[in-house]
């Protein structure tokens, strides 16, 4: 795997297509890798014509980690969020959009367009803002403003999310957990198969996950509070994609997100959760491909609810 060093920390990163091509950043969420990007959708971009580049996010995969400080202690993190309480954090989303700048300027890519999701949803859109020089374009799926007022996770994403972590020398344990946290936060009318989700949980732990960063990227997003003054000064073409069954991030969250960006283009997906399901990587790379392009079509209608299992592409 290869690394840079920027922004001084250590940054894991992988590279896909031609590097003389339109570069795609693509941005992961809390506690995943760069491998949570699904294959298929890397596959498709790069037979698009573009050169796409992952990489870790601080305290998550292969990239530095912040042992040093403490894990946080969440739920006394999520208390304080809601009366409005000021806490510390080992970072901040705007470190961790420096992170992705330091990565392109070693990497030598002028611009980019970015594509973040959930908690690289919200990155994407402070570097959108603060580097629009370096950004070709932003899209933000599954991600929010971090406006107060805006609906929380429901209850049973919030509790999977919070529950105590299982015993990291038991792996059966770390695997049964996972798939129980993907399967409540993951889309309804596009379920993954079992055995696709423990495969890719099985390379998660073999790569590197790490709860302990997980938990501070999450105080990190928490102490990020409101983007939407930042959000308002974001020139460059933005498309926001959210599920209509977001259970961890409410669609409400997604259709702020796009109010707050002026000329931003809202898709949303019926039956869609939190997740990048292979039934929609498809529509997600048409989607992309029509953004990327600048010549986005009047918006395309909600995708119907499909069988629980079905296979079928939209």
């Amino acid at each position: 795997m290869a690394t840079v060093q920027a922004n001084g920390i250590t940054i894991a990163y992988e590279t896909s297509g031609n590097p003389l091509n339109p570069a795609v950043l693509l941005i992961m969420g809390l506690g995943m890798q760069l491998i949570s990007w699904p294959q298929d959708l890397v596959d498709g971009l790069v037979e698009q014509g573009y050169y796409v580049i992952r990489f870790d996010n601080r305290d998550s995969g292969l990239s530095s980690k912040f042992d040093q400080h403490k894990s946080p202690n969440l739920v006394l993190a999520y208390l304080k969020s809601l009366i409005g309480w000021k806490q510390s954090s080992a970072y901040t989303l705007d470190d961790m959009a420096e992170d992705a700048l330091g990565l392109l300027n070693v990497l030598g890519i002028g611009r980019a367009h970015i594509v973040g999701a959930s908690m690289g949803g919200m990155i994407g859109q402070i570097f959108a803002a603060r580097h629009p020089a370096r950004t070709l374009s932003l899209t933000s799926i599954m991600s929010s403003s971090g406006r107060r007022g805006l609906p929380g996770p429901r209850a049973s994403a919030r509790n999977a999310l919070m529950r105590k972590p299982p015993n990291p020398d038991n792996r059966q344990e770390m695997v049964d957990v996972w798939v129980d946290i993907l399967r409540t936060i993951g889309s309804p009318s596009f379920p993954t198969p079992e055995r696709v989700l423990r495969a890719n949980i099985e390379r998660a732990l073999d790569r590197g996950l790490h709860p302990g960063g997980s938990a501070r990227q999450m105080v990190a997003v928490v102490v990020s509070g409101d983007r939407t003054p930042l959000l308002r000064k974001i020139a460059c073409r933005t498309l926001v994609i959210h599920g209509a069954a977001d259970p961890l991030v409410p669609l409400a969250c997604g259709v702020d997100t796009a109010e707050s960006i002026r000329g931003a283009r809202l898709q949303v997906i019926e039956g869609m959760g939190h997740d990048l399901p292979p039934q929609l990587i498809e529509r997600l790379l048409a989607l992309l491909d029509q953004h990327l392009h600048g010549n986005m079509t009047p918006d395309l209608p909600p995708l119907p609810q499909h069988r629980a299992g079905s296979g079928t592409h939209p």
